[in-house]
């Protein structure tokens, strides 16, 4: 006899947004949801000093960024919410602040963490370059190391790899960089 396989109807955008809040963050890959876990404190440390660097970069230099959770939305069925998403000078009028947006970002940043990371450097990366994610920026707190990520076709290829006191520097952005401990400094 066959094998029977189980089929699991496919999720969307549409279906999420009806689904009564229950606090939890979920993305969607090909119709797949998935629970995205809440972030432990140095995540969230990494993530809010990154958002500094961009807050001076827009500053100086234009453009807007968002911090998670936000959703992604590429399709109805492919939905992310990266931990910092930006997008260049010139490209803000695309974002209908009232909607969730459906256009990708020039950059996006993601900090690992164990439970993240399997999908971080999978599924969602091979997500963003399908859909055209110019920049991806992975962020190792263990280790306290930037990965840096252009897209080429429809791949991403390792720029370069800064850790602790090194600069990690945009290959899109002109003047954007860091030095990878200030991430994980508890000072203000």
């Amino acid at each position: 006899m066959p094998s029977v396989k189980l089929e699991r109807p496919r999720v969307s955008f549409a279906d999420l947004q009806q689904t009564p809040e229950d606090g939890r963050r979920y993305e969607l890959y090909d119709g797949e949801a998935f629970v995205v876990p809440a972030p432990i404190p140095l995540h969230q440390l990494a993530v809010l000093k990154f958002a500094d660097v961009f807050k001076a970069y827009v500053i100086s230099h234009g453009g807007i960024f968002f911090v998670s959770p936000i959703d992604i939305v590429f399709s109805q069925f492919d939905v992310v919410q990266p931990d910092i998403v930006f997008f260049e000078h010139g490209r803000e009028y695309l974002i209908d602040m009232r909607r969730a947006i459906d256009i990708a970002p020039d950059l996006a940043v993601e900090v690992l963490s164990p439970s993240t990371e399997r999908t971080d450097r999978g599924k969602k990366m091979q997500m963003l370059a399908r859909y055209g994610v110019r920049e991806y920026w992975l962020v190792d707190p263990d280790e306290q190391r930037v990965e840096v990520f252009w897209l080429s076709g429809d791949v991403y290829v390792i720029a370069h790899t800064a850790s602790s006191v090194e600069v990690a520097q945009s290959t899109i952005l002109p003047h954007f960089s860091l030095t990878v401990s200030s991430l994980f400094e508890l000072t203000w």
